[in-house]
């Protein structure tokens, strides 16, 4: 198999790349085991009543991992992720449906650097993570 590897002059301002999952027990306490993050906020039922959300909420950074594959899609093979900073806005719970995107909101050629917005919005439209990652790209 030939890969290619892209380069900034594969990347356009506006480019971007969304897509649609709907989050899961099974998800959370996946991330949960991968992560070593057992909050009870996330994990225990009974515990989460408790709390100011009164019911389990996703892990943030679950949440801010939707937007990795479409970052990839835009950057991949080639970018190298030099940092990413995100803004959880809302919180996320079991059975949302979180549409993540990722667009192209500046080329700086010289530095050989890309950022790009990346957002997540639930099911009712409403946005629950806003976030940059900046990236390293090749010349050509």
């Amino acid at each position: 198999m030939d890969i290619k590897e892209k380069t900034i002059n594969d990347i356009k301002l506006g480019d971007f790349v969304e897509f649609t999952k709907t989050i899961t027990e099974t998800d959370v306490y996946l991330f949960a085991g991968i992560t070593c993050d057992y909050a009870p906020h996330h994990i225990n039922e009974e515990f989460a009543k408790t709390t100011m959300f009164g019911e389990r909420i996703v892990h943030g950074f679950l949440t801010a991992s939707l937007t990795s594959s479409c970052t990839s899609q835009i950057v991949a093979p080639g970018g190298l992720s030099l940092g990413n900073s995100f803004k959880f806005l809302k919180p996320v719970r079991f059975g949302d449906t979180i549409t993540a995107k990722a667009e192209v909101t500046e080329i700086i050629s010289k530095k050989k650097i890309v950022k790009i917005r990346t957002t997540c919005t639930n099911q009712k439209g409403e946005l629950v993570l806003d976030g940059e990652t900046v990236q390293l790209m090749r010349v050509r």
